[in-house]
């Protein structure tokens, strides 16, 4: 019987989306929340070539992110899809797919690792919610791996700001993918995982619920991921909040 390991972070939007592809497939599986932090190298000492989330293990098979791993369970399991069938249709969600990942994929890591840096409270709630012993302690040694991780991501004031400005259109383009049926259909697709996954954390954030709330795609994101950890006690500046 077909069996993956899927490996994941306790926050990770993008092994979200892989776990409801898993499921969608009817793929048996066993999530496994690595150690925020340690990730890279339990991956690496797990045999995986990149040290990121998802990454997923089925056979003798290791296969690492959110578009790779929906093209992979594509071809192992071929029903029911991820993709249509029909060309165009197809074509659609898999630049729905893509723009979900290269674009808005990142704007929830950014500002989730922004707070990182600056609240010791966020850091001491994503400890306990991946049970590090010591959270409290956890929380103030791994303030150093923090700054590390958001210096990757460019997760700065600038850069968040950015992206918060940027929400608003977001919303609007993923509400329109709903009203012209690229996602939110009677049969989950990638797109839906890869986008309804990056708006879920975004309505974990309290200050930006009131942007989100009554919106298509938040009813989408909650139907497909209604176990998310929220809220997250992450903060932002009311100067920096675009109009709800």
């Amino acid at each position: 019987m077909m069996k993956a390991k899927l490996y994941s972070l306790a926050t990770s939007h993008p092994a979200q989306a892989a776990r409801v592809m898993l499921e969608r497939k009817g793929i048996e599986h066993e999530v496994v929340d690595l150690l925020p932090g340690m990730h890279p190298l339990l991956l690496r000492a797990r045999g995986f070539r990149a040290g990121t989330v998802p990454a997923i293990k089925l056979d003798e098979a290791k296969v690492q992110g959110s578009l790779r791993i929906s093209r992979f369970l594509e071809r192992v399991r071929e029903q029911p899809p991820l993709f249509p069938a029909e060309p165009e249709a197809r074509r659609a969600v898999e630049e729905a797919e893509a723009w979900g990942e290269s674009e808005l994929q990142p704007i929830p890591r950014r500002i989730f690792r922004w707070g990182t840096v600056g609240q010791p409270e966020l850091r001491r709630w994503l400890a306990e919610l991946s049970g590090m012993p010591l959270p409290g302690v956890a929380a103030a040694v791994n303030a150093p791996v923090a700054r590390r991780f958001a210096r990757v991501v460019g997760a700065t004031d600038d850069g968040v700001r950015a992206d918060l400005a940027s929400l608003p259109a977001m919303l609007e383009l993923v509400d329109g993918r709903i009203a012209d049926g690229t996602i939110g259909g009677g049969q989950v697709n990638a797109a839906d995982c890869q986008i309804s996954s990056s708006i879920r954390v975004l309505l974990a954030f309290p200050d930006l619920k009131p942007l989100l709330e009554g919106r298509p795609c938040s009813e989408l994101a909650l139907r497909l991921f209604s176990d998310y950890p929220s809220p997250i006690p992450l903060r932002l500046p009311s100067v920096w909040l675009p109009a709800a």
